[in-house]
């Protein structure tokens, strides 16, 4: 029957408005369940690539088909709650009669049906029935497979999966009945049966199958099996033929034996593999062990006659809890049904296992849960009964390979995977075969049943786990990244604890080689959550050294990612002296290095304070927004990557990894129940996610035409709302209502880029921050504007536009808080007065602030990587968080006020704890600095982060002296051994000189008009040599004031070096970014040479030990080495992808090596030019470098066996091979300098964070 032409026409009338509109997948599920659509015919419209196309595809299909699918299509419009869309249609709705469909709309079966189904004893519809439409589908096609030949469709599932319900319901069809199977259908409902009580089940079939033959065609007494059987075979064959006979509930291959008789046979059985011991042709279809929760939610519903909207809290607990098991939630529904108060008794029996309570009279053939379990297993054999009792060791939802067993059992691998088959077989057990080695679990209940059972003997099978593992890996633990060894290094710890073999966890856990082991197999996330878990246990020997362990994972869990993976002994070694951590490092590194393993000790370490409690690099790429659960559980992320992610908050384990957009995601909150998140994105779309099941709920795609920047949910569950802002000019800020397809409000007033959005905390306002410079109030009752805030008034020194970050409400909701330029402004609500201004003295900006909701506390975030915690009332700065390598892009507190989240172009996201953060009182230094060695004294000088010069006693940490706090910013610093005298060059041109340590100014050198950039003294202390960008050099006789200029280069002149180091030899080689390298006598002051490389700008040059050589690299991605005498280009090193940074010859003059901006390292042959060796390109990090960074320093050891060269990081190189042998990861990034002792032994920098590192080699 083709659809009315009335019909047609308002669908192609509609058409557009209807794929504006229409979300498919939730009409479809309606038209299968009505039988119009096929399983097939949906999956097709499920790969059309965006909701658009779907609604296209469906209305497509549906002018293809009859009425019904117009009627079907109409009907879910309407349970859907598209009220408007099916007004449009009803009008055009056809007239059908009930015969004119094969089964009717509301999938009730025709009359004639339900005679076929009466006179076969096919069991009615319960009185509380839910379709499942999809497994409806795949059991009918098996059966289209009977329709001209004999065989067998086997039904299989676990107990209480509802496949007795499935096997009736699916041959409840006219269709089926009519094609397949006219000569009727038969039901027999077999069970656990004896052979006698078989034959008396057959005699009965048999005595119904002969009703409506003549009388004297009856047969006598059957008095055996063979004797049914034939009688059987000849009632289905003669009498029967085309007819199909259900088998409901069959345990035994000897009961199946006795059907095996060449006719269409249904069956349901726990055993899939019954069917092997018959005949034919066979096909299988199993039920899943679970419905899904909104149809577990619609049983309750119908048991206890209430709207599922309107079901309690514990009703979704309840399908939860047991995983959907029809069963289980018809058991509990009916229960409901007489008892409709005990929805929490009821939740709770089942959350502890307490399966007796939960029974039911009438159509189940077990009273209670619980004995429905057991009957499963006690068709086991003895001894395989026992090895099941096992399992109920496993942790719930966890799949465990057969090796695992194998180990446990102390059976050979083949013999475990027949007994497990065995398991599976008997829907004892489930197979996962999508993965190789397959791997086995348990449903939930099975589980629960199990350790109820065992409940006095689970400590004693916990222990046989971990004894059977001790055994057979007594050698150490396994490392080779199988199921196997996943298994066991995830869940040794919890077999363990549940073992109460407290010692045995002490040793491991307190152990760094099992650290080591765990976190490169499974990542640091799941050693947190081990030392989280089981703290209580570990607390009892030494909550100190597990606190230890815990705080050293949290802040190098982000290293612990890393691949390579890098070597914990040295990232441990990084720990605190008192540390237990750092005393077996430090033992470790100790005995490995008489294998000539290199470990490198922080010997100043104690001078810096670690202040977050938690670091997680969750993505690649810069992460725009991190937020907090409401409950303070989970964090989520989003940023570059395109990607949102969720995390626990206590380990930073990953929870959930969605591919969430198809651009950047700049924004993600939670909902106020934490069910949901939103996410927003550069490609225009705003997305609803349900985190626990990580799916997408819903799209508004439409609306927003240029990237939205934020998305926050309303704060209370009272009407839950999402407000999003975007670059539009005009419809820029909207708001959302979850359960309607387009927007329930669009605020006007800002014709500019909105930046930011915020609730106040009682919802009533809506407070939107725009680059028009204002922030405005919004009513969100009305809709209407409250209020404007001019912000950029408050702005008066600057013309250039205040753009407005982001704004956020004080707890009280009395007083709102708006970030523009360097600055925070808070402002009183009701007067729009302003009430404080914060501004910094930085040259940044601030990117974003947050306040807290429990406190006074406000924290901001600076573009200069700093985090900082001021009081509101006082006016006063609380704290600095420091640690971010780059911009900070969101901080947010967490609902309790005890944490606070911060989230970096750094790729990573810090979590700190408010109450221990404080103002630190270490002092940072910059990067340009000189060293000094002398025997075991370690003298370090450097500018201050307040612009003093310091001088430091490496070793003890002790300031030497500092100067007063310089005019002019110090750029560059050098000393002088004898006389003891430090110099430093400012950004005014000024040079001072000072005594050491008593800070005595000694001469202050004026003739620089620009930075100088660098200094020197000479080996005799009298003469000090500065650059400066003025493009000059300058000679002084420092004690005397006089000094020469060498004049010749054409741009700043960033550094210069001794060609000899003999006093004698008055030559100095000089460089710049002219392209140019000269050469000077510093006694005459005259130039000696000028040569032009022709390699653009120069960046680095140094000059062979046996001062025959020099070297220039340059941003021409080339080296070249020339000769001393003849000033002639030896060779050009050419093969680097980015600018040569930095070089350095080795000590017998015979290699160089040479440093890229990539991170590249290249090791040269000086005699000939050719490449040695290029250092492992292993180890490329998410920073998108070989190195962390620019190549910026280079040094051999005095064999000219080691290279240590630094970047992001601090690397040691074999240089025969060009391996790493070590690494040290520094808190901050971007090293400019590494200065190395003579011996090779003691290696100082500083980091980008001001950090000092004094690190010396472990012996």
């Amino acid at each position: 029957m083709l659809l009315e032409e009335g019909a047609r026409s308002c669908l192609l009338r509609f058409r557009h408005r209807l794929e504006e509109d229409i979300k498919p997948s939730y009409l479809m599920d309606h038209m299968i369940s009505d039988g119009v659509i096929s399983g097939d015919e949906e999956e097709r419209i499920r790969t059309q690539p965006t909701r658009k196309d779907q609604a296209a595809a469906l209305l497509e299909l549906l002018l293809r088909k009859d009425n019904w699918a117009y009627i079907s299509f109409y009907n879910a419009l309407v349970k859907e709650a598209y009220d408007d869309l099916a007004n449009m249609l009803h009008d055009d709705l056809p007239q059908v009669s009930q015969k004119a469909h094969k089964s009717s709309s509301d999938g009730c079966p025709s009359n004639a049906v339900q005679a076929v189904l009466s006179e076969g004893g096919v069991p009615q519809r319960p009185v509380v029935f839910v379709c499942r439409p999809e497994l409806l589908n795949r059991v009918r096609e098996k059966l289209y497979r009977l329709k001209n030949e004999p065989g067998w469709v086997t039904i299989f599932g676990m107990a209480g999966s509802g496949k007795s319900v499935l096997a009736a319901e699916v041959v409840r069809h006219q269709g089926v009945i009519e094609e397949c199977f006219p000569g009727g259908v038969h039901w027999l409902s077999v069970g656990k049966l004896d052979k006698p009580d078989l034959l008396v089940k057959i005699q009965s079939l048999c005595f119904r199958l002969e009703q409506n033959m003549d009388t004297q065609a009856l047969q006598r007494t059957l008095n055996s099996l063979d004797e049914a059987k034939e009688r059987l075979r000849f009632l289905m064959l003669r009498r029967y033929p085309r007819s199909l006979l259900i088998l409901d509930d069959i345990w035994d291959s000897m009961v199946l034996k006795v059907f095996d008789i060449h006719c269409r046979i249904l069956l349901t059985t726990r055993n899939r593999s019954l069917t092997n011991s018959v005949s034919g042709a066979k096909y299988e279809v199993e039920v899943e062990s679970g419905l899904d929760e909104n149809k577990g939610m619609e049983i309750l519903a119908l048991y206890t006659q209430t709207n599922a909207l309107r079901l309690p809290e514990e009703a979704r607990s309840i399908v939860r809890e047991c995983k959907g098991s029809p069963l289980v939630v018809s058991l509990i529904g009916a229960l409901l049904k007489e008892k409709p108060d005990r929805w929490r008794y009821y939740l709770c029996q089942l959350q502890q296992k307490q399966f007796k309570r939960i029974r039911k009279s009438s159509s189940y053939d077990y009273d209670a849960l619980d004995q429905a379990m057991a009957a499963s297993i006690e068709v086991l054999p003895d001894e395989h009964r026992e090895l099941y009792k096992d399992l109920a060791v496993i942790e719930k939802d966890v799949k465990i390979p057969a090796k695992v067993l194998s180990v446990l059992w102390n059976l050979e691998p083949e013999e475990v995977e027949d007994i497990l088959e065995e398991f599976v077989n008997k829907s004892l057990l489930f197979v996962d075969a999508n993965n190789r080695p397959c791997l086995y679990y348990l449903h939930d209940l099975q589980l629960d049943f199990l350790v109820e059972q065992n409940r006095t003997q689970l400590e004693s099978l916990h222990a046989k786990v971990v004894r059977q593992y001790q055994q057979h890996y007594r050698d150490g633990p396994p490392i080779f990244r199988d199921e196997e060894c996943l298994y066991w290094i995830r869940f040794l710890t919890y077999h363990i604890a549940k073992a109460n073999l407290t010692q045995e966890l002490y040793s491991l856990m307190f152990s760094l080689d099992w650290v080591s082991i765990k976190a490169q197999i499974m990542g640091p996330a799941h050693l947190i959550n081990d030392y989280v878990e089981y703290g209580p246990i570990l607390d009892k020997e030494n909550s100190e050294v597990r606190s230890q362990f815990q705080e050293f994972l949290s802040l190098n869990g982000h290293h612990l990612e890393q691949r390579p993976f890098p070597d914990v002994v040295q990232l441990a070694l990084s720990q605190p002296h008192t540390s237990e951590v750092y005393k077996q490092a430090l033992l470790q590194a100790q005995e490995r290095t008489c294998t000539g393993k290199l470990y490198f000790d922080w010997l100043n370490k104690s001078s810096v304070e670690s202040l977050s409690r938690l670091v997680i690099h969750p993505h690649q790429g810069s992460i725009y927004s991190a937020c907090f659960s409401h409950d303070g559980s989970k964090i989520a992320t989003c940023g570059a990557s395109k990607t949102l992610k969720v995390f626990k908050s206590t380990t930073g384990e990953k929870l959930t990894e969605i591919q969430a957009h198809d651009d950047e995601v700049l924004c993600c909150a939670f909902s106020p129940d934490d069910r949901l998140l939103a996410t927003c994105s550069s490609d225009r779309k705003v997305k609803v996610w349900n985190v626990e099941r990580a799916m997408l709920l819903r799209v508004f795609e439409e609306e927003h035409q240029e990237q939205v920047n934020h998305c926050q949910f309303t704060n209370t569950k009272r009407q839950v709302l999402l407000a999003t802002c975007s670059d539009d000019n005009f419809l820029n800020v909207k708001v959302w209502n979850l359960n309607r397809p387009t927007s329930q409000n669009t605020m006007f007033g800002h014709l500019e880029s909105v930046n930011h959005c915020c609730f106040s905390p009682d919802d009533t306002y809506l407070s939107t921050s725009s680059n028009d410079g204002t922030v405005k109030l919004f009513q969100m009752s009305s809709a209407n504007e409250w209020k404007t805030i001019d912000v950029s008034s408050m702005f008066t020194e600057s013309d250039e536009a205040v753009l407005v970050k982001c704004s956020t409400w004080t707890a009280d909701g009395k007083r709102i808080i708006c970030a523009a330029r360097n600055g925070v402004l808070v402002f009183d609500v009701e007067t729009s007065e302003m009430l404080l201004e914060i501004k910094t003295n930085r040259m940044s900006t601030v990117q974003y602030c947050h306040a807290c909701p429990t406190s006074n506390l406000l924290a901001i975030a600076f573009s200069n990587y700093a985090v900082e915690l001021w009081d509101l009332e006082s006016n006063k700065k609380m704290a600095d968080c420091s640690g971010h390598l780059s911009w900070v892009q969101r901080i947010q507190f967490s609902h309790d006020g005890s944490q606070l989240l911060s989230c970096s172009d750094d790729q990573t996201v810090r979590l700190w704890e408010t109450k221990k953060v404080h103002t630190t009182s270490a002092v940072c230094l910059k990067r340009d600095s000189d060293v000094l060695f002398c025997d075991e004294e370690i003298t370090v000088s450097a500018a201050d982060n307040c612009n003093r010069l310091q001088v430091r006693d490496g070793k003890m940490g002790s300031v030497l002296f500092q100067s007063e706090e310089q005019s002019s910013r110090i750029r560059c610093t050098c000393m002088c051994k004898q006389p003891p005298a430090v110099a430093l060059g400012q950004q005014d041109g000024t040079v001072q000189v000072l005594a050491v340590p008593s800070g005595k100014l000694l001469a202050t050198l004026l003739g620089h008009t620009k930075t100088v950039l660098h200094c020197q003294f000479t080996q005799n202390g009298r003469t000090l040599i500065t650059s400066s960008e003025d493009t000059t050099i300058r000679v002084w006789s420092w004690q005397s004031g006089e000094g020469r200029v060498l004049r010749g280069h054409k741009e700043q002149v960033r550094c210069f070096s001794r060609l000899n180091s003999s006093a004698a030899d008055t030559r100095l080689l000089s460089w710049s970014y002219d392209g140019t390298v000269k050469v000077w006598d510093i006694e005459s002051g005259e130039k000696l040479q000028d040569i032009d490389t022709q390699q653009g700008a120069i960046l680095s040059c140094h000059v062979s030990p046996d001062g025959c050589l020099f070297a220039t690299t340059s941003a021409d991605k080339t080296a070249k080495l020339w000769r001393c005498e003849s000033w002639q280009c030896l060779h050009t090193l050419s093969g680097h992808q980015d600018c040569v940074r930095s070089c350095r010859f080795s000590w017998d003059s015979r290699c160089l090596a040479t440093g890229d901006d990539n991170g590249e390292i290249r090791l040269w042959s000086v005699e000939d030019g050719s490449l040695l060796k290029i250092c492992s390109r292993d180890g490329k990090d998410g920073m998108d470098s070989l190195h962390g960074g620019w190549v910026t320093c280079l040094h051999f050891s005095p064999d000219n066996s080691l290279l240590v060269s630094t970047g992001g990081y601090i690397k040691w190189w074999d240089v025969e091979r060009g391996e790493a042998l070590q690494t040290f990861y520094p808190a901050g990034s971007a090293l400019k300098r590494i200065h190395v002792s003579s011996d090779f032994s003691t290696f100082v920098t500083i980091d980008s964070i001001g950090i000092l590192y004094i690190l010396q080699r472990v012996v």
